[in-house]
Order: structure tokens, then sequence, then C-alpha cells
């Protein structure tokens, strides 16, 4: 008998009828040719009954779609791979009380969105004194140095900033993805600190909605935030790997 707590199925309208919904571009002009062809893709994914239950044009020669339609795969829930958050959540004042004890000074971050990337809002929701989801940002801190970059940083003038400012950490955000340029773009950051620094460089961490905090390793970074990171949860991770390197036990 199949465990009902480990393995589930998408619900829609009843528990496990395996109802999803999903949504894409077909180059093809509008019209019931269109819905045809999105429902055959639908088909070939797995959704069956599938239902066009939206389209509508994109331009000449392009056509949007939303299909709705049940899948029979299960997700096998020991099977998931995740990484777990290993330290607490700490208060503002937790955070500087903490600092300050393991530290003895301000710890210095630098941060910023690489290569020609120049969408700031991620970086700015963690760093600006305006925060996030209700949040203050790093700036708010008074036991954090904050330095934010900006766009469009370059990987040499980074590195060159977290030197010059003595970072602790380096945080930067990526947003722009096509053909994986936010991958690159840390890998190239990751190889040109360790090559810099050596053993010596700041703890590395990236952040953007299309990384998947399992990449950590493959990126060369010491953490990876993927969407709906909050600034505490950036900042509770700092004081965690402080603590960690100068080996005091949270």
């Amino acid at each position: 008998m199949t465990d009902p707590k480990r393995y589930v199925r998408p619900y829609g309208d009843t528990t496990g009828d395996g109802m999803v919904q999903t949504s894409f571009t077909l180059p093809v002009p509008f019209g019931p040719k269109a819905d045809g062809a999105a429902q055959q893709l639908a088909n070939k994914m797995g959704m069956d009954p599938a239902m066009v239950v939206h389209s509508s044009p994109i331009g000449d020669d392009f056509t949007f779609f939303v299909v709705y339609g049940s899948v029979k795969h299960l997700v096998d829930l020991d099977e998931v791979k995740v990484v777990e958050r290993e330290y607490p959540l700490l208060s503002p004042a937790e955070v500087n009380s903490t600092l300050k004890k393991v530290l003895r000074r301000k710890l210095v971050v630098v941060g910023g969105c690489i290569g020609t990337d120049a969408h700031t809002v991620g970086i700015d929701a963690i760093l600006n004194i305006k925060g996030f989801a209700g949040e203050k940002g790093l700036e708010y801190y008074r036991e954090l140095k904050v330095v934010n970059l900006g766009a469009q940083v370059s990987v040499p003038e980074l590195v060159r900033s977290a030197r010059a400012e003595k970072a602790d950490a380096v945080l930067i955000s990526q947003v722009v993805t096509q053909r994986d340029a936010h991958i690159l773009n840390t890998q190239e950051m990751s190889a040109a600190f360790r090559e810099a620094m050596g053993d010596r460089r700041p703890l590395l961490v990236a952040g953007g909605p299309r990384f998947d905090p399992l990449m950590a390793g493959e990126l060369g970074v010491d953490r990876v935030f993927s969407r709906g990171t909050t600034p505490g949860e950036v900042a509770s991770y700092l004081v965690h790997a402080m603590q960690a390197k100068k080996g005091v036990a949270a």
C-alpha cells in the first residue's frame, strides 16, 4: 500500500486528482491550430486530459497558453533534496550583540550585481535599510558595515573593492539568467577571488530567483539564497558563518 505521507500527487479540485496548471509560448500564429499544438505538447508532457484554458496572440507569429490538466506522476518525498537552514534566525539585536562579541568590530559586507545585470531589486532588498518582507536591510544593523556597489559591477572591480574594504563577506545578486549567465558570472567571480586571495578570501554568497541552494559547490561559493530570502535570514547566516570561522559555538 502506498504511504500517503511519503508519496503525494498534485491537488486541484480533490485530493490526489493530479491536476496541474502550466503556461508556455509556442512560435505558432494564434488560432485553432495553435490551441491544438499546445494540447499536443501538454499530452506529451504527461497531462491527460489536458485543456487549453487560455490562449492569446503575442505579435503575429507567437501564442501564449495556459493549460490545465491531470498528471499521473507521484512525488516521493524521501527523494526530495534541499538545503535545510542549519542556523537559528536571530533578531537584529541578537545579530548585533553576537557580532560584537565574536568579532569585536563591525562585520564588513560588500554587495552588488555583477556582469551586465542592471537589476538591483534583489541586492537592494537585502542591503538597503528599507529591506524586504517587513524586515530592515543589513544597513540597519549597527554591527554591520555595508558597501553597496550597485549594478553592472565587473568581477575585477568587485575583487578590488572587497580587498580595499577588507570585506568579511561578499554578496552578489543575479537576476538575468539567459543562457545561464547567472551561473557563468558567479563561477567567474568565485574563481577570481580564489586566484586573488586564496584561503584569505571573504565569505562568498550568491542570490537570485533562478539559483538553487544546492548549487553552492558547483558555483564555488559558500552559500546560495533563492527567491523569497529575507535580510534577517542573510544576517543570521553571516553570524553563523563568522562563529564557525572563529570556532565559537552558536
